[in-house]
């Protein structure tokens, strides 16, 4: 097992950086650089090592989650790109499903494709379900290869009809771009997806090819950096929560739009099983948003597509649900008069006021300065907060909406809370889950301030904070599984649906998920296979996890029983049709010993201070920590306590305990 672990998190406003070193946990913030995320990474890796006394050399693996590839795609960022298609089919991927981008906002459009007209061509060829239709005709395609190559795209995706069915065309198609444009980056859509619904699989295909040159640009160019601190190459998060190798990461960039909140979410998701408590809310709120995901029985909730950016992604991810309120979310006055915070960020560059960086817009961080809830006379990632322009941001947005500085700042974070609580009803209550039936976890570099606040909307009675919550995502990063997948649409019922042909179709997919993950089908990573089901008939299946040598009976057994928990009935007499399978091989990440370990004992009341802070609109003493609690030490509200890289502040009426890995508890009192 590897001695030494980092993990490396870039975050919009913040980069974090997890050291792992002989049972012990060393974390760094730095802030983020967002025209050469590089940089951001060697400031964090830096600050860690030295605050650790390791070298470079000691570190044995290094685990990376950004956001490159998430930021390209929300601005509509992509390599010149080129789309092949089927004749007839090449408006495709601007058709789309022909609904609204909004019910109601009837002038709202839908983001246009990363593939402009003039860089989509028409391949002469036809595959159906069951084989070709019209034989690829190498003939004809010499024109449209010397079109493709006047055109002189950086990448080309090649999406041909039914080839989740039939590869055979896409495969050779890319050979023939390949010879012609050796330099162009390649993504041919069943290797990519290998699932049907064509829109879905050529606009996640579109969007590897795009965003996969934006990458390995800067993986090489993180790599270089890397090595000459003489540090490995980074292992890359995907956004289905688990690593893969670089090369793979930078073939396909597509498995990494969602690499920075997945990685928070795997850490909760270990944090959560560690504590005792396996369900769990999380919401991790950093600088720039919040994200927020369900953990059940210390496994994150899954997903097999969503969209990012207006755009479809057909690729398993976890479930994680984004919205714009983090610390530098800025705080605004609307036409109508009414207080409004985020989604627009002040980022790391100017960031808030009280950062002295030359922002003048009130954020939810100076906000929280005002009410007492940070320490001015403590540094965020090296970044002193001033109370003075704070107060003089906060206060001009006052006198815009008639309230005093002090009521502002609380309306400020009342409504940053609101965001968060409506994220959180989105991924429980409105999926008819009761979140009071789970404990909540903050994390993220603001997120435990508003802990207490958040539970207390969602009425729910115990938190869970970790002691790394600061820097909780490069945690999840350094301790997570190595994961490859696979899947491919099959759409067998009747007498197409054996046993035997489930097992040949589970043996094919085990070997693709083999190669993602760089090992041999018999190596030693676990398997899991998942059956994707649906009466016939009906436009969406339901997912069931089952052996690879499943029986029939039991497969459709199963669905049946999922289909009446779901919809609340099953119907005997409609035939049942295998969709899609998916096969994910897991590599479990290094086993952590989490452990506090006691230092020399403290002189009683050491590290303890008061100062006020404002609660439910009155000015309260509050107990200041600053350190964090040890192993079994009590809290009770209003108290604020210093965690490294992070603030948890607990309201009055809560009260709670340290657990051994320095996870604090709260109840309500």
């Amino acid at each position: 097992m590897p001695r030494v672990l980092l993990g490396v998190d870039v975050g919009g406003t913040f980069t974090d950086a997890a050291l792992l070193a002989d049972g012990r946990l060393f974390s760094a913030k730095a802030p983020s650089t967002p025209d050469n995320q590089a940089s951001g990474v060697i400031h964090a890796v830096h600050a860690v090592l030295e605050r650790a006394g390791r070298s470079p050399h000691e570190v044995e693996a290094l685990a990376h989650g950004m956001t490159v590839t998430t930021n390209a795609l929300l601005e509509g960022r992509a390599a010149p790109t080129a789309l092949l298609a089927t004749e007839g089919f090449t408006d495709l991927i601007e058709l789309g499903r022909q609904a609204r981008a909004s019910l109601y906002r009837l002038c709202e459009q839908h983001p246009p494709p990363l593939t402009p007209p003039e860089r989509r061509f028409g391949v002469p060829e036809r595959m159906g379900p069951d084989g070709p239709l019209r034989p690829l005709d190498e003939v004809a395609c010499e024109p449209l290869l010397d079109e493709l190559a006047a055109a002189s795209p950086q990448a080309v995706a090649v999406v041909l009809l039914h080839s989740y069915a039939d590869g055979a065309h896409e495969r050779r198609v890319g050979e023939l771009v390949a010879e012609r444009l050796p330099e162009a980056h390649l993504s041919l859509s069943h290797q990519v997806v290998g699932t049907f619904r064509e829109y879905e699989r050529a606009a996640t295909t579109e969007i590897d090819a795009g965003l996969s040159p934006l990458l390995s640009g800067y993986l090489r160019a993180l790599v270089t950096r890397l090595s000459e601190l003489g540090l490995p190459a980074p292992q890359i998060m995907q956004s289905s929560g688990g690593l893969i190798d670089l090369e793979t990461a930078a073939g396909h960039a597509a498995v990494t739009v969602l690499s920075g909140p997945a990685g928070g979410a795997a850490g909760a998701a270990l944090l959560a099983s560690r504590s005792g408590h396996p369900d769990v809310l999380c919401f991790d709120m950093g600088g720039t948003s919040c994200d927020v995901c369900v953990v059940d029985g210390g496994r994150v909730r899954e997903t097999t597509g969503r969209l990012i950016a207006g755009r479809p992604l057909a690729l398993p991810a976890l479930d994680v649900h984004t919205v714009g309120a983090g610390g530098g979310s800025v705080a605004w006055r609307d036409p109508g008069g009414a207080l409004r915070v985020g989604p627009r960020s002040a980022g790391a560059i100017p960031g808030p006021a009280s950062y002295g960086r030359g922002g003048t817009e009130p954020t939810v961080t100076d906000a929280n300065l005002l009410l007492g809830y940070l320490d001015p006379s403590s540094p965020l990632a090296g970044v002193a907060l001033d109370r003075g322009l704070a107060e003089r941001a906060v206060a001009r947005l006052a006198e815009a909406l008639g309230l005093d500085t002090i009521a502002c700042a609380e309306g400020i974070v009342r409504v940053a809370n609101a965001e968060m609580v409506r994220a959180l009803r989105v991924m429980t209550v409105e999926r008819g889950v009761d979140p009071r039936s789970y404990a909540l976890m903050p994390f993220g570099g603001a997120g435990p301030v508003h802990a207490t606040a958040i539970a207390d909307a969602l009425e729910i009675e115990r938190i869970v904070c970790p002691r790394a919550s600061g820097v909780l995502s490069a945690l999840g990063l350094a301790a997570a599984e190595r994961r490859g997948d696979a899947q491919r649409s099959v759409l067998r019922s009747g007498a197409g649906l054996t046993r035997e042909a489930l097992r040949r179709e589970v043996a094919a997919l085990r070997e693709q998920a083999a190669r993602v993950l760089g090992r041999s089908p018999a190596g030693s990573a676990a398997v899991e296979v998942e059956y994707h089901l649906r009466y016939q008939g009906q436009s969406f299946e339901l997912p069931i996890v089952g052996p690879e040598d499943p029986d029939v009976e039991r497969l459709m057994e199963g669905f049946a029983e999922a289909h009446e928990e779901r919809y609340g009935y099953r119907d005997p007499e409609s035939e049942g049709e295998l969709v899609t399978i998916r096969v994910t091989l897991r590599e479990p990440g290094p086993e952590l010993d989490l452990r506090v370990t006691g230092g020399p004992p403290e002189a009683p009341g050491s590290g303890l201070s008061r100062r006020e802070a404002i609660f439910d609109g009155r000015a309260r003493p509050a107990r200041v920590l600053a350190r964090p609690p040890e192993p079994g030490q009590s809290l009770e509200g209003p108290a604020i306590v210093a965690l490294p890289e992070a603030t948890l502040v607990v309201a009055p009426g809560w009260r709670g305990e340290t657990d051994d890995a320095g996870t604090v508890i709260l109840e309500r009192a």
